[in-house]
């Protein structure tokens, strides 16, 4: 069975920084590209960042030159480390598993950012 299993969020003041983790389990970890995503109150899930097996990676405009997305295989985990948050990145973040066939999802991780 599948499973994706986000960690780290938090309250952050403005300014300071997360790492979050999503731990996959029950996938053949290369065959996905892994992501981020994000759903404020009242709005839309949205694209943070993806990351394909051995391609590049891809950054919404409003999380470039902040955010950094990465991959471990040997622990089938992927991270978000997030820096110079603003209020406006406060929202459920949630890890994505998907390719051609599947598309599978993590429960979420608040992450709130506020003085």
């Amino acid at each position: 069975q599948v499973q994706l299993v986000e960690s780290g969020g938090g309250l952050v003041q403005p300014g300071g920084s997360l790492r979050l983790s999503c731990a996959a389990s029950g996938i053949i970890f290369r065959a996905y590209t892994m992501g981020w995503y994000r759903q404020a109150p009242g709005k839309q899930r949205e694209l943070v960042a993806t990351i394909p097996s051995g391609g590049r990676t891809n950054y919404a405009d409003y999380v470039k030159g902040r955010f950094t997305i990465s991959r471990d295989s040997a622990q089938n985990t992927v991270y978000l480390q997030m820096d110079s948050l603003q209020p406006e990145d406060t929202a459920v973040y949630y890890c994505n598993a998907g390719n051609s066939l599947y598309n599978y999802w993590g429960q979420g991780t608040q992450v709130t950012v506020s003085s």
